[in-house]
């Protein structure tokens, strides 16, 4: 497990918006498309600590991969496709598609339109809508809820009706950290190739991982 910084304003800057705590605070900051015109490995670890949320269910990103289409483990790696067109889109929209046949995952794109890269969201720490989360996913433990881009997927009803939708637009919502994230990155999971990048990212001791991080 390597640890990028004591806070993400370090190596990995954070955005956030300012913490207002009396009755009168402004609402938080939305992330617009140009947050996501960056490469996906930068932008992977500035989006946690962010609230997502569609149809107002949802929580905390804690975990995310980046893919970039120098990647040979990238669905973009071959080109353009049916399946993954929407991940060469413009960025700040959703890339959803299906996995094993079963999950509907979602990755955030990024880079300029034709590049072919993403974020994917890992896990999230539920916040909003747990009972809707809970009844779609069959359980009521909050930590099992979207620890995983297939659980993430059910909790939040993520289907390709949602691909290449932008993500600053209904049903989503996705509003900048509100604390500075201190992060850690290991390797990616569940892939053979250049499964020794440390592509995969997470908020430094979230108990809402997917999976452990290796021990440094």
């Amino acid at each position: 497990m390597k640890r990028l910084s004591t806070t993400c304003e370090d190596a990995v800057p954070a955005i956030r918006s300012e913490a207002r705590r009396s009755d009168d605070r402004q609402p938080p900051e939305r992330l617009a498309a140009d947050f996501f015109a960056g490469d996906a490995w930068d932008v992977a670890p500035r989006v946690l600590g962010a609230l997502l949320l569609i149809n107002g269910v949802g929580g905390r990103i804690v975990e995310t991969e980046a893919y970039d289409r120098a990647d040979p483990a990238s669905h973009s790696h071959a080109g353009p496709t049916a399946r993954n067109r929407a991940m060469f889109g413009p960025p700040g929209h959703a890339y959803v598609y299906l996995s094993y046949g079963i999950h509907w995952c979602l990755n955030l794109v990024c880079r300029e339109e034709g590049h072919g890269a993403g974020v994917l969201i890992r896990a999230i720490e539920p916040t909003r809508g747990l009972d809707v989360m809970a009844a779609r996913r069959g359980l009521s433990e909050p930590r099992l809820l979207c620890s995983g881009p297939g659980r993430v997927g059910q909790a939040l009803a993520i289907g390709p009706l949602l691909n290449g939708k932008p993500l600053d637009q209904p049903p989503f919502e996705l509003y900048a950290p509100d604390t500075a994230i201190e992060v850690v990155s290991g390797p990616r999971i569940g892939i053979s190739k250049a499964a020794e990048t440390s592509w995969r990212f997470g908020v430094a001791g979230s108990r809402y991982w997917s999976r452990p991080f290796p021990a440094a």
